[in-house]
């Protein structure tokens, strides 16, 4: 029977970062900087919250788009964190989680033989969504632009099939993030192009030295932008599966239509939690940015001192130093350094052939937890130096 499997399913693979989580599962007493999970708890308020909605027994179906009420929020939201405005009756979808708004939006948009920008090293999650569309994930390496892809390298790999580029940013696994410049400069680039961008912007609340900015808000691309985003990151609830698109109404539409038949709805209870996050709760993120950027400023030090190369994140919980001087495959690096420390970092390649002389590294531990692991990793790093 396993003849009638689909054949783009069967070509697509898990991910590298769940693939090696479980690999190490094996070894004891190891510290693990590879998950991003925030080590913050979800604010008091939005569990109350949840609990408020489950004594009232608002544990129904919402409408598939979600609750007006949450859409009125999460519009609300955007206009006044990043001035864009988008029409909470027919522009914002609640999704379960960013990775299913990923999912319907590609599903809406990708036909077969069309082909996706990815700029990598990149998470792994929008390629095997594209293949199973029978889409083509295009891969542009980034590691000599500072992780941030540009228009001279656009024009390199743009085709006429080309439907669609994905804009990470804050990016997942380097945290780098584009400045003001660097989006202008693309959107004038891509503003008279019939492409989809996909603005991924789950890290939006975390950034460190200047306020997040979306492509969207930039003139001529708001009609060919799907934004989405989250609270996953920001409030630190990853487990109650709550994203958002953001698209015009000609688009959103459209997408409401697959999410429709995907899932009917987001839960009815994230939902009404998520209404809190977005209004009493809505600088929760604000505390939460403060401390990643301490804990980020520790680890960079301390990898400078180590010798490792880092590009310097602009957001996000992560870092992606290079491993080059080792002449060592990532996989084999982040074996070696749990069979030898007891420290589990994600190897690059998890992130396209393009990250594997990288391993990411996550700073959403405390800072004792990233301090033992510092001291673990540049022992390794001396025991490979001299040898």
């Amino acid at each position: 029977m396993k003849r009638f499997i689909n054949d783009n399913v069967k070509e697509i693979q898990i991910s590298g970062i769940r693939k090696f989580a479980q690999q190490i599962e094996k070894y004891e007493n190891v510290i693990a900087l590879t998950l991003g999970q925030p080590d913050f708890h979800t604010p008091t308020q939005i569990k109350e919250a949840a609990i408020e909605a489950i004594n009232h027994n608002q544990t129904v179906y919402t409408p598939n788009a979600g609750l007006p009420s949450l859409r009125i929020a999460a519009s609300n939201y955007l206009k006044v964190k990043y001035d864009l405005t988008y029409d909470p009756t027919n522009e914002v979808i609640v999704t379960v989680g960013a990775s299913q708004a990923i999912d319907v939006t590609f599903r809406t948009i990708l036909t077969k033989g069309c082909e996706v920008i990815l700029p990598a090293p990149i998470y792994p999650g929008y390629a095997p969504i594209i293949t199973t569309c029978g889409a083509t994930p295009v891969f542009v390496d980034t590691s000599d632009s500072g992780f941030k892809i540009t228009p001279e390298q656009l024009e390199n790999y743009i085709t006429d099939n080309t439907r669609c580029i994905v804009l990470p940013y804050p990016n997942n696994p380097t945290g780098v993030t584009l400045t003001k410049e660097e989006l202008e400069i693309l959107a004038d680039y891509l503003s008279e192009k019939d492409i989809f961008i996909l603005s991924d912007e789950i890290y939006s609340e975390l950034t460190f030295e200047s306020r997040h900015l979306s492509i969207a808000s930039f003139p001529n691309m708001r009609d060919k932008t799907i934004v989405i985003n989250g609270l996953s990151k920001s409030h630190s609830m990853t487990g109650w599966r709550i994203g958002f698109i953001y698209a015009p109404a000609y688009l959103a539409q459209e997408i409401l239509k697959v999410h429709q038949y995907n899932v009917s709805c987001a839960s009815s209870i994230s939902q009404f939690a998520a209404i809190t996050a977005l209004t009493d709760c809505i600088d929760s993120p604000i505390e939460m940015a403060i401390e990643y950027k301490r804990r980020r400023d520790y680890m960079l030090e301390r990898l400078d001192r180590m010798g490792l190369t880092c590009a310097k994140p602009g957001g996000a919980f992560y870092l992606f130093p290079s491993i080059k001087e080792f002449n060592m495959p990532s996989m084999e690096f982040a074996i070696k350094l749990v069979e030898q420390q007891k420290l589990a970092v994600i190897p690059g390649e998890a992130f396209s052939e393009y990250g594997d002389s990288y391993i990411r590294l996550s700073y959403a531990y405390s800072m004792e937890e990233l301090k033992e692991a510092c001291d673990r990793l540049e022992a390794f790093i001396q025991s490979l130096i001299t040898k």
